[in-house]
């Protein structure tokens, strides 16, 4: 399934109080060097920010919105056009790069909050379970991992996403409000309302990880440990690079031991590291996913709904997202981030056929494992009966495949829960395993990476004639048929295998 598209957001004009704020001239320019205020990310070289930043954007006729100094990359806003060639030309910059026009796409076939395939809003009995209709968690045996370890309230998963619904009944007593954040614009703001979910896709992802056993609705896979809503993703489902490297370097500088990521985070699907327009935002955001590797984050990423094999990318048909996409070759130096940063834990979508997934990319080196992300078209069955994964949901934002229970509570008495399917909805799987790993007191990343791959179940590549219920469904990009290259140890499709949360806690 083709994720919907959405439109782009452009810099935003602003007032001459608020560009002096910025530090931004707001007087007499050349009026071919004035123009809406764009943000920019400054990388500069050898991985430290210049210790006058602040004056060499100033004097390039901007302002430092934020300075990761750990990682030399810095957050600027210009309303002059030849901001980034002026900066560009100081020896110890690396790459500078707008970013306003720079949004990225959530990983999600998304939450079909907007479309109906004729299936009404269920609405269950007060107090009923919700349990029964999570295929999805006794597919990786989360239940049963239960029963050793739900998870410890010390261990953090940092949900990298849209926010949470802070006052979801089935998340707010999880909710690590100390370390919930909003990365919106690049610089961190604590503020409850600054990291409510206003768009739902982090509260499904939030869901996923962690939702409390409680005798009401959900459970999800780590239902004990905390959960820290880092918002980096705006209404429209944006993810702005200087979001998310500010989400990273928040990560690794407040103790969470897990994110989950289902985004792209690049202006263009692939990004390609020798495109001059793109290096910086690449760099910045391969220094800020690395930051957080190094001090102590497990990192686990969704790999996209193209069905694309990510190990052989020729062709992009997606990109920019900002304006008319173009059709434009690609290769192995162009990435999908933060997916293929190595290190990091890829995830594609199965159903609950244990298949890939229509829509799920897939790749040799990218792949780790697979997790239950839905598949509405192939995987229809008696358990599944729409296909897809059920989650938490905003109760103020619209999901017309919902399911519904009365609360007591009276800042949510409807409680809402939205089906949905995508990588998206396969990654917090994984990232909630990787929690209860952490709970065991395994806690480097690369051990928990290893943990999880080793105890996974072994899937082999699919049969002739399961492979040809795929031929309906080649790569959106470059119009390939679906292969799956290697054998039942590991393979492109399947990774490791299904994730198993019993066996990774036994």
């Amino acid at each position: 399934m083709r994720p919907s598209r959405v439109s782009p957001r452009l810099g935003t004009l602003l007032t001459a109080a608020s560009l002096a704020l910025l530090g931004i001239s707001a007087g007499p320019v050349h009026a071919s060097t004035i123009g809406s205020v764009q943000s920019y990310v400054v990388v500069y070289k050898d991985g430290q920010s210049s210790s006058d930043a602040a004056a060499q954007v100033q004097g390039a006729g901007g302002a430092v919105v934020y300075n990761y100094q750990q990682i030399g990359v810095v957050v600027a806003k210009s309303n002059r056009s030849d901001f980034a060639s002026s900066l560009q030309a100081s020896s110890n910059v690396d790459s500078v790069t707008a970013t306003a026009q720079a949004a990225t796409r959530l990983k999600g076939a998304e939450p079909d909050a907007n479309g109906s395939d004729g299936a009404p809003a269920a609405t269950a009995a007060p107090g009923d379970s919700l349990s029964p209709l999570q295929w999805d968690m006794r597919q990786i045996h989360a239940f049963e991992a239960q029963s050793i370890t739900g998870g410890s309230p010390s261990v953090i998963v940092g949900d990298i996403d849209t926010g949470v619904d802070y006052l979801h009944p089935d998340l707010a007593q999880n909710i690590d409000f100390a370390n919930s954040v909003s990365c919106i614009g690049g610089t961190p703001n604590s503020s409850r309302l600054a990291w409510k979910d206003d768009n739902g896709h982090g509260t499904h992802t939030a869901g996923t990880i962690a939702a409390a056993r409680n005798g009401f609705g959900i459970v999800g896979v780590a239902p004990n440990v905390k959960l820290a809503a880092i918002k980096a993703g705006d209404a429209a489902g944006f993810f702005f690079p200087e979001a998310v490297v500010c989400a990273f370097m928040w990560a690794g500088t407040h103790h969470v031991n897990v994110t989950n990521n289902s985004y792209f985070a690049d202006p263009f699907y692939f990004n390609c590291r020798n495109d001059a327009t793109q290096r910086a935002i690449w760099k910045a955001e391969d220094r800020a996913i690395r930051f957080a590797m190094q001090n102590g984050v497990t990192v686990v990423a969704a790999e996209g709904n193209f069905a694309d094999d990510m190990a052989h990318p020729t062709q992009d048909t997606q990109s920019p997202d900002n304006t008319t996409p173009v059709v434009r070759p690609v290769g192995n130096e162009c990435v999908v981030v933060p997916v293929e940063i190595p290190g990091v834990i890829g995830v594609t979508a199965d159903g609950n056929m244990r298949m890939k997934s229509f829509y799920s990319n897939y790749g040799v080196s990218v792949t780790q494992v697979v997790a239950p992300g839905g598949d509405s078209i192939l995987e229809k069955t008696a358990e599944a009966a729409n296909g897809r994964v059920l989650s938490t949901w905003p109760a103020y934002i619209p999901c017309s495949r919902s399911v519904k229970e009365s609360s007591s509570d009276p800042n949510e008495p409807t409680v809402v829960y939205c089906y949905a399917q995508g990588t998206s909805m396969a990654s917090p799987h994984v990232a909630g395993v990787a929690a209860l790993i952490e709970s065991l007191g395994i806690t480097r990343p690369g051990a928990v990476q290893a943990r999880i791959d080793n105890t996974a179940d072994a899937m082999p590549c699919p049969t002739a004639s399961q492979l040809a219920m795929y031929a309906f469904f080649p790569s959106v990009n470059n119009g390939a048929a679906q292969q799956c290259a290697g054998g039942p140890g590991y393979n492109s499709w399947y990774g490791h295998g299904q994730v198993n949360a019993l066996s990774a806690v036994s």
